[in-house]
């Protein structure tokens, strides 16, 4: 036998890193990979650790930049220009031949060019970034907030999974004493073999809804470790949650001013008019202050010896230019009918955000609601059938009841007890659900006094980057004097006043006990 085979590189390579900022004990517990306990904890890693989030986050200080780009249009720009010449002529006269002569001149151009007023070109520009960075703030905020719904599911439901095998464990025990114990009374006649091959058979499903329980687990667990990025310990019970509105109208009217989808359709309006701002204003003309200083400096082989100077030259210039567009067949008015369409199509857009926005609100809403009452009903009937199937095995005993009345009573037992552990993670989930519909399910709410991450940090670092004192400030006020207002648009949508009631439970009536 050769020697073995030598194991395979992994394709991937493994650097663990996380962005400055992030808290050391966050930072600590990812790389040692500590078993998460408690839902805080599992919703500071996956706030402060998720690939998504991260990306997101790296994305928007992208954005950042997009502003001060815009705003350098305000400034001057100074670009030069420097080129070196040979000339080789020859002149040919009768009787002496050729006489070749080579000249070389070295020429330096420097250009300062100041706008002055572009009729809105710059400002537009500059609130067509400050739209763009708008916009993706929201989409930051809707994968944070994604991924924090998405921990309180993989939390929760790794509960009701771990619950779900140990229910179908004690589903699986208490129908395996009741085998054990049919085969005995088999010995002594007073059941049939039909009878035990009854309890055999539910023996037998039983432990396959335990296999089925512990793959539900498994998965859990790996769901687990993606969402939150570390493995799952001894889980305890998640903390309440709480809403910052009492009602469904409430909740509609906190979504307007929050929900990160809602917000990001109408950024995405504010950069379509930007845009649209920016291709009215190439339709006027615009004023520039331009100065250019050339020096050319020329040479021969003449003028090395001294036979004729060298050839020096300066020339300094400055002007004012107004340049606008005189006539392009049509071509810029077809661009500002483009641009008002698109930004009428954004603006329909904010509309469907919000129609879209209160269904899911409502929908959310109603099954936190429903689920919350069912719980306690799951409750009263867990208990019934608990009594309902002690009370059969003693009449079992007693020969008043047979093995199929306590094997179907066995059944309503784990049939009950599995809803209710469903229903109760449903139901926390749904009201997660809620909050994000709302747009309250961040950090700041749910771990109030807990370190967040400030998008303003980078950005007040880099807004002014480039700016001039003064001529800054100055000219983006001149230009944006042609601009129209950049708050936000109007709803249009006849149905926007109107919103779905929540939903409308039946009372419980208790029945009379005789």
């Amino acid at each position: 036998m050769g020697p073995p085979a030598p194991a395979p590189e992994s394709a991937l390579r493994y650097s663990p890193d996380l962005p400055g900022g992030t808290p050391a004990d966050i930072a600590e517990a990812s790389r040692a990979g500590t078993p998460v306990d408690a839902l805080p904890q599992a919703l500071r890693l996956a706030y402060w650790t998720s690939p998504t989030v991260l990306a997101q986050r790296a994305a928007l200080r992208g954005i950042d930049y997009r502003v001060p780009q815009a705003r350098a249009a305000f400034g001057p720009r100074l670009d030069y220009q420097v080129g070196y010449d040979i000339t080789r002529s020859g002149l040919r006269k009768p009787g002496n031949g050729w006489s070749d002569n080579t000249t070389r001149s070295l020429t330096t151009t420097a250009v300062l060019t100041q706008p002055i007023f572009t009729f809105g070109r710059n400002a537009a520009s500059e609130r067509y970034a400050l739209a763009q960075l708008g916009y993706q703030r929201q989409v930051m905020r809707s994968a944070e907030q994604q991924a924090l719904l998405d921990a309180i599911g993989a939390y929760v439901g790794l509960l009701r999974d771990r619950a779900a095998v140990a229910i179908a464990r004690d589903n699986l025990a208490t129908l395996e004493q009741e085998l054990s114990d049919n085969r005995a009374r088999l010995k002594r006649r007073e059941v049939t073999s039909t009878d035990v091959e009854q309890v055999e058979t539910r023996v037998e499903l039983g432990r396959a809804q335990v296999f089925t329980a512990q793959r539900d687990a498994a998965a859990g667990e790996a769901t687990f470790l993606r969402m939150i990025g570390a493995p799952a310990g001894a889980l305890a019970a998640p903390n309440p949650l709480r809403l910052p509105a009492d009602s469904l109208e409430a909740a509609y009217a906190y979504a307007e001013g929050h929900n990160p989808v809602l917000i990001a359709a109408q950024e995405r309006e504010k950069i379509s008019r930007a845009s649209l701002e920016s291709t009215k204003a190439d339709l006027m003309p615009r004023v520039d202050l331009k100065g250019q200083a050339d020096y050319v400096n020329g040479w021969n082989v003449q003028s090395l010896f001294g036979a004729i100077p060298r050839r020096d030259q300066r020339d300094f210039s400055g002007q004012v230019v107004l340049s606008g567009p005189i006539y392009e067949s049509g071509l810029r008015q077809a661009r500002v009918g483009e641009a008002i369409a698109a930004n009428d199509s954004d603006w329909r857009l904010i509309d469907a955000a919000l129609r879209e926005n209160r269904a899911t609100l409502a929908a959310a809403w109603d099954d936190w609601k429903a689920l919350g009452a069912a719980v306690d009903r799951y409750a009263s009937a867990v208990e019934s059938a608990r009594r309902a199937y002690d009370g059969a095995l003693l009449q079992e005993k007693a020969g008043l009841r047979t093995t199929l009345d306590v094997l179907d009573l066995a059944r309503e037992l784990l049939l009950a007890r599995g809803n209710y552990n469903s229903a109760m993670a449903s139901a926390y989930i749904a009201q997660a659900r809620v909050l994000a519909a709302m747009g309250a399910l961040e950090q700041t709410w749910l771990l109030p006094g807990e370190p967040r991450y400030d998008p303003d940090d980078h950005f007040d670092k880099v807004k002014h980057r480039g700016d001039v004192p003064l001529l800054t400030p100055l000219l983006r006020g001149i230009d944006g004097l042609p601009l129209g207002s950049a708050s936000a648009r109007a709803l249009r949508d006849p149905a926007a006043p109107r919103t779905a009631a929540p939903v409308e439970l039946d009372a419980v009536k208790e029945l009379p006990v005789p």
